[in-house]
């Protein structure tokens, strides 16, 4: 019986993981080591029940004493804070769904790995701000990383049985996300609720809001030379607005291997549980001659500046990503607040980065997670600061 831990168990992709195990016999097939979750108390409870796992930890230390009355009785051990959610990490289990949105999923992987635990990684920010730790701590203790997000889980599915010295271009596809057909002009003005009407996913309010901006699909393209290895000029990005190509690799003879499917992330989760087999999946199938019609469009870097940026911190690397990271995390934060606007985030990002460039070194230059967590603070200080001087002027 092989044992899991799921990070971030009430968000999108733990919600999908948890339907995947559920579907595949939940408690009587695996050993559920922990689950941790955010506000949703009484979810994280329910999950801890129906999968009998030995410790659910919820974030905020607040709702401890909610947690321990809904699983009062159950055998199910009760803990919160940050600090709770890294030692759960630290139990030993077989794989390891790495979920948590944001900076705060990243120790909790490192920590994983340690266990030679299979790492499927839904975390983007683990591989932006600490792309090389993240891949040298996986090597020391020979765990696995398994990508779950759809187009890295497509890059590597494609891959399978090739070599990587023959891949000339890594084409990453984008929906555009709720906003890609407004007029420019009127994007400055977009809305929180505009902005999460994404016409072909169903996720997260953040992911959601970072996809209309692109800041997703630019922490993608980092985290993809991160993953792969591959060369920053090997990475391209195309607006294809249907979603049914997840990415696409190009190989030096001309061909082209694209990954297709339903936009259900259900399917680059169930590969990463499943690996190396393939198993059934209940997510809708393909019918082509329905489908009719595919298209591509280059996308526009005065509409979706966070791409420019992310030219800028692979070419810098170093401690770049972690500032990049934490600057649009804060940009956000003052957008769902009502404080700056939309178009404001890459401003704020970009002024971050200016400001800390002394303290962000290069790419030779060795780094420790301890560095990583205190350019992230400086960063989020810095735009904090950044953000609130634009929404005073505004």
């Amino acid at each position: 019986m092989r044992s899991l831990s799921i990070f971030g168990a009430t968000g999108s992709i733990g919600e999908q993981t948890v339907d995947l195990l559920l579907r595949a016999g939940g408690a009587e097939t695996h050993k559920i080591v922990a689950l941790t979750g955010g506000r949703n108390i009484a979810r994280l409870a329910e999950m801890a029940r129906t999968l009998r796992a030995e410790i659910a930890v919820c974030a905020d230390a607040s709702g401890l004493a909610e947690l321990r009355d809904r699983l009062a009785g159950s055998g199910v051990e009760a803990a919160a804070g940050t600090t709770a959610i890294v030692e759960a990490a630290e139990r030993p289990a077989d794989w390891v769904m790495s979920a948590i949105v944001g900076a705060a999923g990243l120790e909790p992987g490192f920590r994983a790995l340690r266990h030679g635990a299979t790492l499927a990684l839904a975390n983007k920010e683990s591989l932006v701000t600490a792309g090389p730790l993240l891949m040298a701590e996986a090597a020391r203790h020979g765990a696995r990383i398994l990508p779950v997000d759809s187009e890295h889980s497509a890059i590597f599915q494609a891959l399978v049985g090739e070599d990587i010295a023959a891949v000339e271009r890594i084409i990453l596809t984008a929906s555009g996300g709720a906003l890609r057909d407004w007029p420019l002009e009127r994007l400055a003005k977009a809305t929180v609720t505009e902005a999460l009407a994404h016409p072909n996913w169903a996720m997260g309010q953040r992911i959601t809001i970072d996809s209309a901006s692109m800041f997703n699909k630019a922490l993608e393209v980092i985290e993809t030379r991160e993953f792969f290895g591959v060369a920053p000029d090997q990475i391209e990005v195309i607006i294809h607005p249907e979603s049914l190509i997840h990415s696409m690799v190009a190989y030096r003879d001309g061909a082209i291997m694209a990954h297709m499917g339903a936009p259900d992330m259900r399917h680059s989760i169930g590969y990463a549980l499943n690996w190396p087999d393939r198993s059934h999946l209940p997510v809708a199938r393909l019918d082509l001659a329905q489908v009719a019609t595919l298209t591509f469009r280059a996308p526009d870097l005065a509409r979706y500046p966070a791409l420019r940026l992310a030219r800028q911190v692979m070419a810098r690397r170093g401690l770049a990503g972690a500032a990049f990271n934490a600057a649009k995390e804060v940009a956000l934060d003052h957008f769902l607040a009502g404080g700056i606007g939309f178009m404001d985030m890459s401003g704020v990002v970009e002024a971050t980065l200016e400001a800390l460039d002394a303290d962000l070194g290069h790419e030779n230059d060795a780094m420790t997670l301890e560095d990583v967590q205190l350019v992230d603070h400086l960063a989020r200080q810095r735009a904090g600061k950044i953000a609130r001087r634009q929404a005073g002027e505004q």
